[in-house]
């Protein structure tokens, strides 16, 4: 297994919990005075990352990706050998208990958060096949930031069942030098592979040439299909965030039998042609309607993993001259209620977005990371009406 450059290889003989314990009760987790002490042998050997920093100093880091059973024992047995790690929480639902996929560290200065920023952040973690998701917890004025600048991403379909986030990266970063990271969408329940996934460049030039050079190309033991997705420097204007607690945000996404895909903010001058070009890159497309007069439209496909794979990667891309908004639409189960769903509007539900983060974003959440890739946000369209 990879191990983080410049740093001790984690240790594998820890028992590692397979249920999550009971969250803190209403404490600031930065505030947490745990102790870690590090191993004799296995002193972290980062210069100047000994000793406490600053108080005023950010020495936290946020950590995303996380799966069920990863609780705050074994993130510290991941980072207890550099001796640096004071405290650790993972952030769990109020109502579940169930941890929501996402926590912080604490270091006990800057320097050590950096190296280990640095050295695990895209690596695999212990005992998983996940890789470490890691940012700066707070990003201020002035706070540096390993994601700088625009990211240009494209989305990535027929994946293989064994190709992960690592093996995705590395397929495009050993052609394109500006590889920033890869993403794989997995199941929120189960873990398992969706099949898509995507890619982010800092460069467009080589995310122009991906799109058409890779296309195709092997990864693992299929041809890889490429299309479009929503790039960093696109945000999508008036769009909020929401949360998974939302109940208008599970009916679409847990309703399996859903393959219809609503699309707002439509350029007038897209016709049901167009938008079907657009779609069927993602697979077999059962409708496509634009209600006449109307800025929105409706495409329905024919299975529904191909439906979410187009709205993770379409959200917020151009179609004609605008950027289009995605959420899940209702499927027509018969005529009777297919014609008012056509003609009266439309009662938007929020994107699902990806399934495996398994978290709401907080205000803690570094977006100007995730924000990369379409979909880790959530976006709430409470009352969207065709217009």
């Amino acid at each position: 297994m990879m191990q983080p450059n410049g740093a001790a290889p984690p240790t594998q003989h820890h028992q590692f919990h397979q249920s999550a314990p009971p969250p803190q009760q209403q404490q600031q987790w930065m505030m947490m005075q745990q102790q870690q002490a590090p191993m004799p042998h296995q002193q972290y050997a980062a210069g100047g990352a000994g000793g406490q920093g600053s108080p005023n100093e950010v020495r936290s880091l946020w950590i995303g990706d996380l799966q069920f059973w990863m609780d705050e024992n074994y993130l510290s047995s991941c980072f207890a050998h550099t001796g640096e790690l004071v405290a650790v929480k993972v952030i769990r639902n109020k109502l579940t208990q169930q941890s929501e996929g996402y926590g912080f560290l604490e270091f006990r200065s800057r320097a050590a958060a950096e190296q280990i920023l640095q050295s695990y952040n895209g690596t695999p973690m212990v005992n998983s096949e996940q890789n470490f998701r890691l940012n700066w917890a707070s990003m201020g004025a002035g706070e540096r930031s390993t994601d700088d600048g625009p990211a240009y991403t494209i989305f990535v379909g027929d994946l293989s069942a064994e190709v992960t986030d690592y093996i995705l990266q590395e397929t495009f970063k050993s052609v394109y030098t500006s590889v920033k990271g890869a993403k794989v969408v997995t199941d929120r329940t189960t873990g398992r592979s969706k099949g898509y996934g995507f890619v982010r460049f800092g460069d467009e030039s080589e995310q122009l040439r991906a799109m058409t050079e890779m296309n195709g190309v092997v990864c693992s033991s299929r041809p890889m299909r490429i299309g479009p997705a929503a790039d960093k420097k696109q945000p999508m204007a008036g769009v909020q965030k929401a949360s998974y607690q939302n109940p208008q945000g599970d009916q679409g996404e847990s309703d399996p039998n859903n393959t219809t895909i609503f699309v707002g903010g439509l350029d007038p001058n897209v016709s049901d042609d167009h938008l079907k070009q657009v779609f069927s890159q993602f697979g077999e497309l059962v409708h496509v309607k634009i209600p006449v007069g109307k800025r929105c439209g409706f495409v329905q496909f024919a299975n529904r993993r191909d439906a979410e794979a187009s709205l993770a990667a379409l959200n917020g891309t151009q179609i004609g001259g605008q950027n289009v908004r995605l959420s899940w639409g209702r499927s027509p189960s018969n005529k009777q209620s297919e014609q008012p769903q056509w003609n009266q509007g439309y009662q938007g539900y929020p994107q699902a977005g990806y399934e495996a983060y398994g978290y709401a974003p907080q205000p803690q959440d570094p977006n100007m990371y995730y924000g990369g890739y379409p979909g880790y946000t959530n976006y709430q369209q409470p009352q969207q009406v065709c217009s």
